[in-house]
């Protein structure tokens, strides 16, 4: 349980940028899926139920014009960034394990 801020700017005006925080780098990957699901009911209004894979949230997370997070550390007593790519291996590990399942 490492205690995850994660910052999201969409678009390259500088008014767009937000963060949320989470108790878990788990609960924080699982908040980016939210987001992409998010941005595709909105694309998407009429359709009762959506589906998408892998590639698709990668696509979508790589047109962000940022996506980082900031992990805490316990032993060092601060917080580690991590950027888009390493985000997209720990959110491809998370799915793989919940598709093993």
């Amino acid at each position: 349980m490492s205690h995850t801020i994660l910052l999201v700017q969409p678009n390259p005006r500088p008014d767009t940028r937000t963060y949320s925080d989470y108790e878990s780098l788990n609960e924080c990957l699982e908040g980016i899926c939210k987001i992409y699901e998010e941005h595709l009911k909105r694309q998407n209004p009429d359709c009762p139920s959506i589906t998408y894979d892998i590639s698709q949230l990668f696509d979508f997370v790589d047109q962000l014009t940022d996506l980082s997070c900031l992990v805490y550390q316990k032993n060092q007593g601060s917080y580690a960034p991590h950027n888009k790519d390493w985000l997209k291996e720990k959110i491809y590990i998370m799915l793989r394990k919940q598709a093993g399942r």
